[in-house]
């Protein structure tokens, strides 16, 4: 098996990221880690973000998943978490050659209520992964996150990424509720978007607060692990249905981290729908017979790590929309037996099927040259 290409793993943010780069009149709102007697904790004001778990469980769960736990101590994390070189050594060593880099304290930043913060907080962290990328710009492709309450500070804010040197965006894979993704208020962005050619990832835990939808009413318990995916299906079936892919034909939007093996039986009821239901006054309707499922396979990437029953149904979903991922640091990544799992989930399918899923559809989508010696 030749080399992998990972279309989401994560960044562990170091401890003085916000501290050091927002104005003093936002620090003492800046995310932070606070010492513990369990541990030591990121914390947002008065509310805990995350432990350490994420960055210090790596690999345990192959041999010692015993110990897996969130407490921990921050100098105890991996140092390939947030250390280039570090995490280069170990890319090597799992035979991955590029990663596509989302983050993690980040993600919890979408709890934000605050929208005039939560923007700081965003262009803080972009600022600093753009800095982290640029030491192996050819391996190391970032997301930028986007405050996307505020649309037209979104789009300025994706320009400024692209600019330097972000490869992604991520948006909230539930807005919102009373601003959906089928709202016209959000053409803007999918229009900047589609014209830098930057795809939009909605990776799960990135829920936005609102008087409806609390960042995730169970989040955190074996039930919504088990769910992970009913946002995600939310948005895309408001973004497919819309109409917004045709008013935007060059757009990219991806689901991320929520695993496959639902997207069957999602594309058999968008179709359903839209033929047998979806006919009321003003519904948007495809031309020349297109259905949802035909879009969905066009403008949608689908990023996952272990899903042999998604894999089987590759045809179905798309080929070329297949993404996988390693996930690290965190603790349920694949590191460092990628190779080995990729291996087993794709036993029997044919080399270049495996080459795309593996790495050449992620190489496509964020403009990954795989170098010669690492060619697939």
């Amino acid at each position: 098996m030749n080399t992998l290409v990972s279309s989401d793993s994560h960044i562990f943010e170091p401890p003085d990221l916000w501290l050091a780069r927002l104005g003093s009149d936002l620090r003492d709102q800046a995310p932070r880690i606070v010492e513990e007697a369990t541990g030591d904790w990121w914390y947002l004001g008065d509310r805990r973000l995350a432990g350490m778990g994420p960055a210090s469980n790596t690999g345990k769960r192959f041999e010692h998943p015993e110990d897996i736990k969130r407490e921990g101590r921050y100098i105890n994390i991996r140092p390939g978490a947030n250390v280039p070189d570090a995490r280069l050594k170990d890319l090597d060593e799992d035979g991955v050659y590029a990663e596509v880099l989302y983050p993690t304290v980040g993600l919890q930043l979408f709890c934000v209520t605050d929208s005039e913060l939560l923007t700081p907080l965003c262009a803080a962290y972009n600022d600093w992964l753009a800095e982290f990328c640029a030491s192996h710009p050819k391996r190391l492709k970032g997301v930028a996150l986007l405050n996307v309450d505020d649309v037209p500070g979104a789009v300025a804010e994706l320009r400024r990424a692209r600019g330097i040197g972000l490869s992604g965006a991520l948006i909230p894979v539930f807005p919102r509720a009373d601003a959906q993704y089928d709202s016209p208020e959000y053409e803007p962005l999918w229009a900047a978007a589609a014209d830098l050619d930057v795809p939009l990832g909605m990776h799960t835990s990135t829920i936005r607060p609102s008087s409806t939808v609390a960042r995730d009413p169970v989040g955190g318990t074996p039930a919504s692990e088990v769910n992970i995916d009913y946002y995600v299906r939310m948005s895309l079936a408001a973004i497919i249905l819309s109409g917004v892919f045709d008013r935007h034909p060059k757009l990219q939007v991806g689901t991320v981290e929520h695993g496959l093996g639902w997207i069957p039986y999602f594309l058999d009821s968008l179709d359903y729908t839209y033929t047998q239901i979806a006919r009321r006054p003003g519904w948007h309707r495809f031309k020349d017979g297109v259905l949802p499922s035909d879009v969905f396979s066009q403008h949608v990437f689908c990023s996952f790590q272990e899903d042999a029953l998604g894999i089987r149904e590759r045809k179905r979903i798309g080929l070329q929309t297949l993404m996988w991922a390693s996930d690290y640091p965190h603790t349920a990544s694949t590191y460092p037996r990628s190779r080995q799992i990729v291996e087993r989930q794709t036993a029997g399918i044919p080399a270049a099927e495996i080459a795309q899923i593996g790495a050449l559809n992620t190489c496509r989508l964020y403009h990954i040259d795989l170098p010669a010696e690492a060619a697939v």
